[in-house]
């Protein structure tokens, strides 16, 4: 049996199956290995599963009595006794989903009736999918905006959106801080929102034209960089004997040589290679799918993360988590994370660690060695010539050809 791969001794194995969760206990032991959680962790998780199942045999509940509130108040009376981690708490939502991937208890209850605001952002998300076919990503991006909006201006109270005023959206306005980028989204997302408002009729007056415009000057600043030698250095960084740095180092390779973007990777399967003609799809912005030739020096970097580092799991996305449950990484912040965590085993502290100082400094390298603005738009993939052009004033170079010389000084 499956529970004594975990735990040799009879007594604690027969303890592991009493109680109304202890026929189970196999099974689940079984879906946490294939999940890739270590020896010592299985036993840790089914150790808090068997506490909590004889906790419901001496209360004389069922299977059937296990969801949240149940979970609830056994850690509060095992927390009598007991230190409590987080990783303790961490391991009963795996069990309840467990549990009802397998009907073996009730889905969740719902709750009371779905708040105004809840209601609002559900019709807004099917507005912007389903009318406007913007991409999931964009979606997520807009609607925090939209809750701080709902939430600071109404609180629990009932929501009277006619009651919106000009003042109401120049007041939040004003209450961000964050960078000119961060704000230019909140800007979008909230005259969006507005005008999803004014179109279905919740407010009398189209108070979109009062959401301000924040000044977009993309020539007032120099594309964050960092020299050819510290790419290196930022590459030679990962760890590449261990699993996790072969996987770094892969990605950190996509965006250095091809200028992968960080939701670009993440998004990235096991589908999207092409071994036989040496390509990789690329799902770029708006639904847009590109094919980028797979050089000898990337593609040696991916064949070792994908024999010697990829653990084995179900999953098509191509980088994966280091630790268990081991699934596609959770978001594009996964992706800019490898990124400053290379910045910092390599000593570097430039002003930008994000996914994009890689493509810049791809851009900025391939400039200096004499490469066109065109060819660099067309290996980031630049839908305008207009977005390539902030490169220029890197090129230092071409500059001092163009620029006149100053009254009575020397250039």
């Amino acid at each position: 049996m499956m529970n004594t791969l975990f735990y040799s001794r009879p007594s604690v194995v027969r303890r592991l199956r009493s109680g109304p969760l202890g026929c189970h206990m196999d099974a689940f032991g079984a879906w946490l290995s294939a999940q890739g959680y270590t020896r010592e962790m299985i036993r840790h998780k089914l150790r808090l599963v068997s506490h909590l199942s004889q906790w419901l045999r001496r209360r004389g509940l069922g299977i059937e009595a296990v969801n949240e509130r149940r979970v609830t108040e056994f850690l509060c009376s095992w927390g009598r006794r007991h230190i409590i981690h987080t990783a303790d708490r961490g391991s009963f939502p795996t069990l309840l989903a467990w549990l009802r991937e397998h009907n073996l208890i009730a889905p969740p209850v719902a709750g009371r009736e779905e708040s105004p605001l809840r209601c609002i952002e559900e019709d807004y998300t099917r507005y912007l999918i389903q009318e406007r076919g913007l991409a999931a990503a964009t979606v997520k991006n807009y609607l925090p905006t939209v809750h701080l909006f709902l939430s600071g201006r109404f609180g629990t109270n009932q929501m009277d959106l006619d009651r919106l005023q000009p003042q109401d959206v120049t007041k939040f306005i004003c209450s961000r801080t964050c960078s000119r980028r961060r704000i230019q989204l909140v800007v979008t997302a909230l005259r969006s929102f507005l005008r999803f408002l004014w179109l279905r009729g919740d407010i009398s007056a189209d108070l979109a034209a009062c959401v301000p415009t924040v000044p977009n000057r993309p020539w007032s600043e120099l594309p964050k960089f960092v020299e050819p030698e510290q790419v290196e250095r930022l590459l030679q960084s990962c760890d590449r004997r261990r699993p996790v740095g072969r996987r770094d180092y892969a990605m950190l390779l996509l965006m250095a040589r091809l200028g992968l973007r960080a939701g670009e990777i993440h998004t990235l399967t096991l589908d999207d290679l092409d071994w036989e003609a040496g390509v990789l799809t690329v799902r770029g912005k708006g639904k847009k799918q590109d094919r980028l030739p797979i050089s000898r020096e990337v593609g040696n970097a991916l064949v070792q993360y994908l024999r010697h580092g990829r653990p084995p799991c179900a999953t098509r996305r191509l980088f994966v988590r280091a630790k268990a449950p081991f699934r596609g990484l959770a978001r594009n912040g996964s992706v800019c994370a490898v990124v400053r965590y290379a910045c910092r085993r390599a000593g570097l502290s430039p002003a930008h660690q994000g996914a994009h100082l890689l493509r810049h400094s791809l851009a900025t390298t391939m400039l200096r060695y004499g490469a066109s603005l065109r060819e660099i738009g067309d290996l980031l993939r630049h839908r305008l010539p207009q977005t390539t052009e902030i490169y220029a004033k890197v090129d230092l170079e071409g500059l001092r050809t163009v620029a006149q010389p100053w009254i009575g000084g020397e250039l």
